[in-house]
């Protein structure tokens, strides 16, 4: 496969699966309000922005209005809604040839869905709505995704995509709530979470019902950590976004004849290796926030690595390969 070919289908992945992370966060803590003081409020707007990686947004506003329009509308935020999904157009209309026409269709009709949306017509009328047509629109793209397109390289480099962003994405939000449980200073915010905060780190990653029937209604953090992070079945799990992306980087390096293709794969594996093997009490007594880290920095290896071997390798890596596959 070209490497432009899979830059385009790998980023249009992540940036939908960006999209849907952000608007499923937005929708929670925006639900919450209803339940909470304005300081605890505020309180949750701040950890919302830094697990998002958006804390200089912080400095500037933290009020749900302000807040809920940097990272849904405003076109100049790079991570917002708005953005990712016109992002993840911009790669599938490159590569349209290789994507099947609902595919296509569906990622079209989410596009002009959020571009004809305004703060303005959302706010007055009902923000859930919109973040449930987005969640809705990317999971439906997914599904159709699964469906309708050859099961090939194209497609593992969409798996892979979507499961390194979830897990980057998944271990930041954790790191940024197991800080403020634990009094780490937050801009201010030192209060541990309660029932309400616990219940909406997991709806973020929704994952709360999937967790009642495991753990039942009961919230502990020691349950919390090990379903979100341990967890084999369950798809918002770290585990399970860990085992999907070493089967699909397995995938990709049997049907490449790159002499080095298995290095990403390697990556994968030994970061999934640490999930089949953790354990939660070691996890929870060690350093958690210096576990959390670690893990986004070896989903930022897997990614410099999927870039070298087959997005910006040399030419002379392209034509050794060429060589070695004609011999």
């Amino acid at each position: 496969m070209l490497s432009r070919v899979a830059e385009n289908l790998y980023w249009m992945s992540r940036y939908l699966e960006r999209a849907e992370h952000t608007a499923r966060l937005s929708d929670v803590t925006l639900q919450q309000m209803l339940d909470q003081t304005t300081e605890d409020a505020d309180a949750r707007w701040i950890r919302l922005l830094e697990s998002l990686h958006l804390s200089s947004v912080v400095d500037e506003t933290h009020d749900a209005h302000g807040v809920i329009q940097r990272l849904t509308f405003d076109a100049s935020n790079s991570s917002s809604i708005v953005s990712c999904i016109a992002s993840a157009r911009e790669n599938a209309r490159q590569v349209r040839e290789q994507i099947s026409s609902e595919m296509w269709e569906q990622l079209n009709r989410l596009f002009l869905q959020v571009k004809h949306a305004s703060m303005e017509g959302s706010w007055h009328a009902e923000l859930h709505l919109f973040f449930a047509s987005v969640k809705e629109g990317v999971h439906l793209f997914q599904g159709i995704t699964d469906a309708t397109m050859n099961h090939s390289e194209g497609w593992h480099f969409i798996r892979v995509g979507r499961f390194l962003e979830r897990a980057t994405a998944t271990s930041a939000l954790l790191n940024v709530h197991f800080r403020t449980l634990f009094g780490t200073q937050q801009n201010g915010a030192t209060e541990a979470l309660d029932y309400l905060g616990w219940v909406g780190l997991l709806k973020s990653c929704a994952a709360f019902e999937a967790y009642c029937k495991v753990y039942t209604a009961t919230m502990q953090p020691r349950n919390v950590a090990e379903f979100l992070l341990l967890n084999a079945e369950s798809p918002r799990s770290l585990r399970f976004a860990a085992t999907m992306m070493q089967s699909a980087l397995q995938a990709i390096a049997k049907s490449t004849n790159l002499r080095s293709a298995g290095r990403a794969e390697r990556l994968a594996g030994r970061l999934r290796a640490a999930f089949d093997y953790g354990q939660i009490e070691e996890i929870m007594n060690g350093n958690l926030y210096a576990y959390l880290e670690n893990i986004q920095r070896q989903c930022t290896q897997i990614h410099s690595a999927i870039y070298d071997l087959y997005i910006t390798y040399p030419i002379d890596v392209a034509l050794t390969s060429r060589g070695a596959s004609q011999a």
